[in-house]
């Protein structure tokens, strides 16, 4: 909105051609979105506090200390990242980008599937939601019209392909089916960053993480000088995603302040699987899926000791994991909350840097 309606003043005052280039907008993006956070987190947690006298329901086969530290906590938090992150966005981004919209789209369509899911959990007060497969069918319906979308909106030579990292000048040519990949991997992300919430702040600051990675990627690959000197695939119009990225990262940080130990609140599905919706989408608009499952090693762990756990005890009638998620799995070997949850954003950091060391090695 600003980009509309104050760039064209540059003419008249010079300081208003600030506008016009993507970082300044996406500083703006990430300070606005955490004010946002800090002015109306207070009084939306007082809110939930007020609907949701019980809090959010707690598995009773979890850890034992959550029965007693975390009972009587509201959930959907991730309200306050979707207010934060979408105002911030509509106020910083050019709005005529298709990927912005599209990016919009799935985080907003993958937060009201978690909204969804969040109040029949308050509602029946039991940990079971959205039946799995509606949830499933809305998150694959929402994936495949963004999917689609972004395609219609590349370069044809590259719409239907899939880079490969360490790999230049190279793509897997899908075709028609490229579609059904991309919504896969929003699927996916979506779905592992929700495995990777239990703790407080376990999933926030990889996806903060991960954000910031993919606003470099989507930077350079955005702009044709830089993607040329790197030899990545130049996505016309995509750099516009790092103000969004930005504006996420100044949202979660804003949730973070108050999601940290003790948590005045959780950020339920609405955050989690808008937060991994968000990430998908721009891995999609930025030619980088094979690099997300770099950059989100950590959710793809979470997810795999939960697909492990499932498919072991149902053949063999006994656990790999003393339970799953894997961060559960430490709790009940005794490791401290604060332990954990600092150790994985370690690990986070880690693979977000080799995920940023495949844009030059190649």
């Amino acid at each position: 909105m600003f980009y509309w309606f104050l760039l064209p003043l540059a003419g008249y005052i010079h300081a208003f051609n600030l506008f016009r280039y993507i970082t300044f907008r996406a500083g703006g993006a990430c300070l606005t979105a955490l004010i946002i956070s800090f002015w109306v987190g207070p009084k939306l947690i007082r809110k939930l506090r007020a609907m949701q006298r019980h809090g959010q329901p707690i598995r009773s086969d979890g850890p034992e200390r959550h029965l007693i530290e975390k009972k009587g906590t509201p959930t959907m938090g991730g309200t306050l990242i979707l207010l934060a992150l979408g105002a911030s966005t509509l106020l910083w981004a050019d709005l005529s980008n298709g990927y912005v919209w599209a990016t919009l789209m799935v985080t907003f369509g993958y937060g009201g599937i978690g909204f969804a899911d969040d109040f029949l959990k308050l509602t029946k007060r039991n940990t079971k939601g959205v039946p799995g497969r509606i949830r499933l069918l809305g998150e694959a319906a929402i994936g495949l019209v963004a999917a689609l979308w972004m395609t219609h909106l590349m370069p044809p030579g590259i719409a239907d392909g899939v880079a490969v990292p360490f790999v230049k000048n190279f793509l897997i040519p899908l075709g028609f089916m490229f579609p059904i990949f991309g919504l896969l991997v929003m699927m996916g992300s979506a779905n592992a960053v929700n495995f990777t919430d239990g703790l407080d702040g376990l999933a926030t600051v990889p996806t903060m993480i991960a954000a910031a990675v993919f606003g470099l990627i989507a930077y350079l690959v955005g702009n044709r000088i830089f993607a040329g000197y790197l030899e990545i695939h130049f996505v016309p119009g995509v750099g516009e995603l790092t103000v969004f990225l930005a504006a996420l990262i100044g949202a979660g940080m804003g949730f973070l302040w108050f999601n940290a130990p003790p948590a005045a609140v959780f950020m339920g599905d609405t955050g989690s699987l808008s937060l991994g919706g968000a990430l998908g989408a721009v891995a999609v608009a930025t030619k980088n899926e094979i690099v997300l499952a770099i950059v989100g090693g950590l959710f793809v762990v979470e997810t795999i000791s939960v697909i492990v756990q499932v498919f072991w005890f149902k053949r063999t009638g006994q656990r790999v994991f003393l339970m799953a998620p894997l961060h559960h799995h430490f709790e009940k070997k005794g490791w401290a909350e604060p332990t954990i949850v600092i150790r994985f954003w370690i690990i986070s950091m880690i693979l977000g840097l080799v995920g940023l060391a495949t844009l030059k090695i190649r």
